[in-house]
């Protein structure tokens, strides 16, 4: 017994130099990807933002001119973040990332940029959990579906066109699918409603949101 105590000494010492070395490493690798990694989501975030508003009707940088847990007037809407768009410090366009609550398989994360005249700008799919080959349609790269909303607008509160056609309105439902459509037409016409609510308070709120790298 005596005779193994420096052998399993000698092994617990080398077992725990190689622990520290390998920490020491992965801390290392994270501190060096760590400004990369933002880089790339900051990157992502931009193109996103670039896609429901247009790059010439802006010139400041959207992913900067943001707000976190704005005013809800008392709306059930879920708002993550609000980006401000702004030509000449002139507000022209706002991009609110929300969610459709109601979807098939859960909550669906959406991007739904509206013009200050309350017209879309645009729309998209960040994530869901819908059925492939049927839900998924939502996104943009299965289906066009999701860009026939730019252009349109509200037309007062009785509005009944904003619903898929099954329910007498202008949106087309997918074969198989009706939750899902259905769910994203609800969640961008709240989104106007509360987007027409709350325009002067979206736009005067002092950013509190983004980092510049």
């Amino acid at each position: 017994m005596s005779e193994l105590m420096p052998a399993i000494s000698k092994n617990s010492i080398i077992l725990g130099i190689f622990a520290i070395v390998c920490t020491a490493a992965v801390a290392l690798v994270q501190l060096l990807t760590e400004d990369r990694i933002e880089f790339q989501a900051q990157q992502q975030l931009i193109q996103q933002l670039n896609e429901v508003i247009q790059p010439s009707s802006h010139d400041n940088k959207m992913f900067l001119d943001c707000i976190l847990a704005p005013i809800d007037n008392n709306s059930d809407l879920l708002i993550d973040v609000i980006y401000r768009a702004r030509l000449n410090n002139v507000p022209t366009a706002a991009a609110i990332k929300t969610v459709a609550p109601d979807g098939y398989n859960g909550n669906i994360e959406l991007l739904i940029a509206l013009n200050t005249d309350g017209s879309v700008s645009g729309v998209r799919t960040l994530l869901h959990k819908e059925t492939p080959g049927l839900g998924d349609k939502i996104e943009l790269r299965k289906s066009d579906w999701i860009d026939t909303f730019a252009g349109k607008k509200l037309l007062g509160n009785n509005d009944n066109r904003w619903a898929v056609i099954k329910d007498g309105g202008m949106f087309d439902q997918f074969t198989g699918a009706t939750i899902t459509p259905r769910a994203v037409v609800n969640t961008v016409r709240k989104t106007i409603d509360y987007f027409q609510a709350n325009q002067a308070v979206i736009f005067n709120a002092a950013s509190n949101c983004g980092a510049e790298l």
